[in-house]
């Protein structure tokens, strides 16, 4: 009997946030039956250095179109761009395609597959919200980074665990762990 990985790229572009790729890269490749590729952009690779001062994992170069899943006969099961920068997420909106990750969320897009995009921006303009909208509207899945604070993260790799668990659910690749999920009846201490 043959078994099959489920294919799932990372896309990771110049927005702030790489520590929720890194959680992200750790847990999926993790996963058993997951076969991960990575995606970065160059002010992903910059951002990285300096957010967490490392360098960044090994991956293809977003200005090559030799990344898999850049051909609708080769689409990954699951795209996840994170974090994805308002300029990516126009540019994916708009169809250009002009790189290897707007490449790749547009076969998602037209294979009907998996593509969850998690913008980190704050404001957002009447222009980040129509391009959202525009994304939502072709089958594409919006998810902020706004973790949860209900299950009291004591330190900051705890709220960034929190996140990513939800979005590896969110990707179809983990059901949320009973420790991050909200239960009815939970105790809420009431703040004024």
């Amino acid at each position: 009997m043959n078994t099959c990985s489920k294919q799932v790229v990372l896309a990771v572009t110049g927005a702030s946030g790489a520590c929720y790729a890194r959680r992200f890269l750790e847990r999926a490749s993790a996963l058993e039956g997951v076969s991960l590729h990575v995606v970065l952009t160059d002010t992903a690779r910059e951002i990285w250095r300096h957010e967490l001062g490392c360098e960044a994992p090994e991956g293809f170069d977003d200005r090559r179109f030799d990344a898999p899943f850049c051909s609708g006969s080769a689409a990954a099961d699951v795209m996840v761009i994170l974090p994805c920068s308002m300029g990516m997420l126009g540019r994916i909106a708009a169809g250009t395609a002009d790189d290897a990750i707007a490449r790749i969320a547009d076969v998602q897009l037209k294979e009907r597959r998996r593509l969850l995009i998690v913008p980190r921006e704050t404001p957002l303009s009447l222009i980040h919200l129509r391009n959202m909208a525009t994304l939502t509207e072709a089958g594409a899945l919006i998810a902020p980074a706004a973790p949860g604070f209900y299950t009291r993260p004591q330190t900051l790799d705890a709220l960034v665990d929190g996140f990513v668990a939800r979005l590896l659910e969110l990707a179809g690749l983990n059901p949320l762990e009973p420790a991050y999920r909200w239960t009815p009846g939970t105790p809420f201490q009431e703040t004024i």
